[in-house]
Formats: C-alpha cells, sequence, structure tokens
C-alpha cells in the first residue's frame, strides 16, 4: 500500500513515520509514504497559496488549483504499478480521502476494507478555513474522493488525522504487524492486559493479576477475556 500526502507542512509527520512499526514497514517497502506540498504547485512566485474567502470571514481559504495539481501529481506517481498486477490483485488503483470534520466516521472497519480493496491512497489534508470547494469537485472527477473525520472535534489541520489512517490502514497491510494476527481487533482482546509481576505491591498495597489468567484454563481465560 502507498500513501499520497497532500499537505502544506510534510514535516509534520517526521516523528511519527520514523519510530516503531511503521517506521519498520516503510524500510521493508511493505508501505510507503510520499508528500506533496500544495505550494510546490502554485503559479504565485511567493508560494503563497491562500487567499481571503468570498463573502468575508475570519481565517484564509487554501486556492483550489495547488491542491488538484497536488493530486494530479500523486495520481501520476501511482501510475507506475502495473496495472496487470493491480486486476490479479482484484484491487483498485487508488483512492482519494479528503480529510473533514464533517465527513464519514473514520473507524476500523473503513480502514480493512480500504486496504484490501485499493493499493494507492492520496489524503488531502486542510488548513487555516479550509480548501477551496471546487477542488473537492475537480477531485471527484480524478477517481473515488470520501469526505472522511477521525472524530467529532476540529483540529488545526489534517496532519493528525492523516497519521491515524496511515497507522490504522497499515495495520491492515499482512507484514507490517511482526504477526498478522496480533491486531485486537481480529480476535477476543480485552481492555485489561497484564504482566510480570504476578504481585504488585504499592504503597504497602497488593495488586494481583486474575486468578483466571494464571488457571492455565484456556476456556475460562477466552470467556474473562469476552467480558472484559
Amino acid at each position: 500500500m502507498r500513501f499520497h500526502i497532500i499537505s502544506l507542512f510534510p514535516k509534520a509527520f517526521d516523528s511519527y513515520l520514523g519510530e516503531s512499526i511503521i517506521k519498520r514497514a516503510i524500510e521493508d517497502k511493505i508501505i510507503s509514504v510520499k508528500f506533496y506540498n500544495p505550494r510546490d504547485f502554485s503559479d504565485n512566485k511567493f508560494r503563497h497559496i491562500d487567499q481571503k474567502p468570498y463573502a468575508g470571514g475570519p481565517g484564509m481559504v487554501i486556492e483550489a488549483l495547488p491542491v488538484v495539481r497536488a493530486v494530479e501529481s500523486a495520481v501520476k506517481a501511482s501510475g507506475s504499478r502495473s496495472k496487470i498486477r493491480d486486476s490479479r490483485m482484484g484491487k483498485s488503483r487508488i483512492k482519494i480521502v479528503w480529510l473533514t470534520p464533517s465527513g464519514k466516521q473514520f473507524d476500523t472497519s473503513y480502514a480493512k476494507k480500504t486496504a484490501e480493496k485499493y493499493t494507492d491512497i492520496i489524503v488531502v489534508c486542510g488548513r487555516y478555513e479550509g480548501i477551496d470547494a471546487r477542488a473537492r469537485k475537480v477531485l471527484g472527477k480524478i477517481a473515488k474522493t470520501e469526505n472522511i473525520s477521525v472524530g467529532p472535534f476540529v483540529l488545526t489541520g489534517g496532519e493528525l488525522p492523516a497519521m491515524i489512517l496511515i497507522d490504522c490502514m497499515s495495520r491492515q497491510v499482512e507484514g507490517v504487524l511482526g504477526n498478522f494476527n496480533s491486531r485486537e481487533e481480529e480476535r477476543v482482546a480485552s481492555r485489561d492486559v497484564y504482566t510480570r509481576p504476578e504481585v504488585l505491591v504499592y504503597e504497602g498495597k497488593k495488586y494481583r493479576v486474575p486468578k483466571v489468567l494464571l488457571s492455565g484454563d484456556h476456556k475460562k481465560i477466552e470467556e474473562w477475556r469476552g467480558k472484559h
């Protein structure tokens, strides 16, 4: 799976993509993440891509054309993958995710279905007051485009939601996790987990691991996990 991120602030991703599981997945070429800054596609010599909104209002609005051109560049970059190979995989090539607080709620089910069906995910990160709505209409003619939200709240920009998408979708790609079956969403998993020592002593009080987890009775353990 390849992620193409449209963002004014690509460096915001550096720390997260450079650590742990995602870092290894990138190094092992199981996934890839490429960035496209709309400023690089602006006709303005100062690389300005924001303008005051029509009809007034606070803040600035990102121009449509630089965003559209950035997405076109991402589509072109994805074109190096063999169409025959994609056909054999039974997958469509490209999906555009337009991040917005008013979009469809993102969840693990959506991540799984998207990872199973698509090979290239283009994620559009907004900033300021948003992106000129005409960009969204144009992108819908380029590839399947969906409005997606990561939760019922408003953030400064789409970079954090994009990281959530990358993390959750990457987990659905075989090889990213050391054990593909370790995905919590694919097994009975409790919100409460324990490790050594068996008895934790803190300020004179003892905290014990539930006896059922020490019993060796796998049926009872699974029942306990299901209840928790």
